[in-house]
């Protein structure tokens, strides 16, 4: 977008752009969402910046009225697969936290000081206050959402320091911990429970559909799933946590609240990031639509499922794992497989809201996972050698690759194909512009939207959706399986 494009949304205060930039007046000292409700400013005085963090480092502070940090993400970070986008994802999954700049940079491939030039000039700050930025949106969910002692939100949030949260706050929000605190709109009454809830912030339109993804996937005692929620345990850098996430449709405002049950608080941040990435919360659903439904092909199944999302992953590793087991069978025989896999995982927690276990590491899986594999011995052997890999350290990936570099790290495995690197690439670094040409259910839901389309003809890639190819294929597969069950009550039942 270009500076008029900018200012026309903010003159519109449309809220579809919250996150997605910032307006900075310069009489007034202040940084603004794109919907804030103050009168518009004079074209002149107005600068637009691409993070909060590039505002800060310009003298400027979030507004009172507006808390620019309340918005979703930027949905430009899974569009982009440059070094800033990159870095971003992993900023947010909070490797500057638990690694710092050296530990970024080396990720990515470059010193810290080319990677501070790279940023300053692509996002206007570098690492280090990119992610001061991120702990003082993470600071101030904490602080308006949950009754958390701010002594524990300022190390939860990253900052290494009670006195280093304190400034930052007041920096940033020109206000103190307990008067950012005192600004939200509904104040929660003390709960008998050591469990965190908190409003997820996300941009209409959202269909709940990625529950039910989730959900027929979900492997009994890690995960749990229904239409409206889902569930799980994982592991962070710090301990085991367990999370739940719920979505009422009919509640006022349709919140979707974050329960968590356990986590330790060095991976709060870590957390919430990964739980955003799950159900593609920063995503900008209205641009995605816009995009899908000018297909004639698409444009039914947009308008019965607007808001479409792409469900992401909590472990890559994991998710690897299950993409590999997973290829070319059903999504029934996959999760069977996957529950008997689990039982390779030693450790039992305490039972909660039937969430018992957790996944196998790749450690585990290497050595004695393998064996409770049933199939094809090549398939067992390629699950065993990638899960080697990753335990060893020669397989390193995860948010910060692109699609290429996941094509590089991949595909030389034994069972790892095109298909794989694009599911893994879809979910774990959230790739818009995948095409699964060769999948299955990709197929028949094309075969579907051929018949509902007065036989129109597909393009073999859906190029002409690019580059929210990936969110076609979600509607295709969507639409095979509405397909399937058709086929399924209008066929007779047959006797056992």
């Amino acid at each position: 977008m270009d500076f008029w494009q900018r200012y026309r949304a903010i003159d519109a205060r449309d809220t579809r752009f919250d996150g997605q930039f910032y307006t900075a007046v310069r009489t007034t000292g202040i940084y603004c969402r794109p919907s804030c409700p103050a009168r518009t400013p004079k074209a002149d005085n107005v600068t637009f910046y691409e993070t909060s963090a590039a505002a800060h480092e310009a003298g400027y502070r979030a507004c009172k009225r507006c808390l620019p940090e309340a918005v979703p993400g930027t949905p430009a970070w899974n569009v982009r697969s440059d070094i800033a986008g990159r870095a971003m994802r992993l900023i947010n999954d909070g490797v500057i936290n638990r690694d710092g700049v050296e530990g970024l940079a080396a990720r990515l491939g470059y010193s810290s000081r080319q990677l501070n030039r790279i940023l300053s000039h692509e996002l206007g700050a570098g690492p280090l206050s990119l992610a001061r930025a991120s702990r003082a949106q993470t600071a101030r969910t904490l602080l308006v959402s949950t009754g958390m002692k701010v002594s524990d939100i300022a190390f939860a949030a990253g900052f290494s320091s009670v006195r280093q949260f304190n400034e930052t706050i007041g920096e940033v929000f020109a206000m103190t911990p307990s008067a950012l605190r005192a600004t939200a709109r509904h104040h929660r009454a003390p709960a008998a429970t050591t469990a965190l809830t908190l409003n997820l912030p996300y941009r209409e339109p959202f269909n709940p559909g990625v529950f039910n993804f989730l959900a027929v996937r979900a492997i009994p005692g890690i995960e749990e799933g229904s239409s409206g929620s889902y569930a799980r345990t994982l592991r962070l850098a710090h301990g085991d946590a367990r999370f739940r996430v719920e979505y009422d449709a009919g509640a006022p405002g349709r919140p979707l609240v974050l329960t968590i049950g356990a986590v330790d608080l060095r991976d709060l941040a870590s957390l919430l990031s990964r739980v955003r990435r799950l159900l593609d919360l920063d995503a900008d659903p209205v641009a995605i639509d816009a995009a899908l439904a000018a297909d004639p092909r698409l444009a039914a199944a947009v308008a019965r499922t607007p808001g479409m999302r792409m469900p992401g992953a909590v472990d890559p590793q994991e998710l690897l794992i299950r993409a590999m087991i997973g290829q070319q069978i059903t999504v029934a025989a996959a999760r069977t497989a996957l529950v008997q896999l689990s039982a390779a995982g030693s450790e039992s927690l305490v039972p909660a809201d039937g969430l018992h276990r957790l996944f196998p590491t790749a450690a585990q899986i290497a050595e004695t996972g393998f064996e409770l594999l049933r199939g094809p011995q090549r398939r067992i052997d390629s699950v065993r050698a990638a899960a080697a890999a990753m335990a060893s350290g020669d397989l390193d990936f995860g948010y910060g690759d692109d699609v290429r570099g996941l094509e590089d790290k991949l595909l030389p495995l034994a069972g790892v194909g095109p298909w794989t690197v694009g599911y893994v690439a879809m979910r774990v670094i959230g790739a818009p512009d995948v095409f699964l040409a060769n999948d299955a259910a990709v197929r028949n839901g094309i075969r579907s939207l051929t018949q509902a389309t007065d036989g129109t003809t597909p393009s073999p890639d859906f190029r002409e959706v690019s580059p929210w190819r990936s969110y076609a294929t979600m509607h295709l597969w969507r639409a095979a399986a509405a397909a399937q069950a058709a086929a399924r009550t209008a066929s007779p039942t047959r006797s056992q």
